[in-house]
């Protein structure tokens, strides 16, 4: 089956947003024009253990929603960078804390009919507050330590309002159900 894109125009090009209008031919020759596609840079998250055997959470203003958002903590992965290496960098960046060890549990797309990024998850663990956040000028990162229950319960009531968090915390159960 063979999908031929027949062009591409950017309306956007921003370093976090970049917005196209696609044309394609389908296999069986429709065309479909236009075809609207936001790219964004891909994405890490971690459910995050302490030493103590705490999940370290974020807690952030979210303007589109404008809400505060719970979440777990990651980020845009930098351009030629591994997502192994920028979870470790997103962490110690948002939460001053450095983890000893990483799983990684694989990666989704959010919303394929239209975004192109994917989300790339991890578990780390063993986690130790060695510096000072090094937050970006518009972050302003409050961290929050939960025991595994607690997430638990705020994952089944509702309180994460991120939904590729959420599916983070679902794959990483079985591996930290025991903490």
């Amino acid at each position: 089956m063979q999908f031929k894109t027949l062009s591409k125009k950017y309306i956007s090009n921003h370093q976090y947003f970049t917005a196209r209008q696609d044309s394609y031919e389908t296999p069986t020759g429709k065309i479909v024009d236009p075809y609207f596609v936001v790219e964004l840079p891909e994405c890490v998250v971690a459910v995050a253990i302490t030493a103590e055997n705490k999940v370290l959470l974020i807690e952030q203003y979210r303007h589109p929603i404008q809400q505060i958002s719970i979440e777990l903590p990651g980020g845009f992965i930098d351009e030629n960078e591994e997502p192994a290496f920028a979870i470790k960098r997103e962490l110690l960046e948002e939460t001053g804390y450095h983890f000893t060890k990483f799983q990684d549990l694989g990666k989704t797309f959010s919303n394929p009919g239209v975004l192109n990024n994917a989300t790339h998850f991890f578990i780390a663990t063993g986690g130790v507050k060695t510096s000072n956040q090094l937050l970006d000028d518009n972050e302003e990162i409050d961290i929050i330590l939960k025991t595994v229950e607690d997430v638990k319960v705020m994952m089944y009531t509702g309180q994460f309002k991120q939904s590729m968090h959420e599916l983070c915390l679902c794959r990483a159960l079985p591996y930290i159900a025991n903490l």
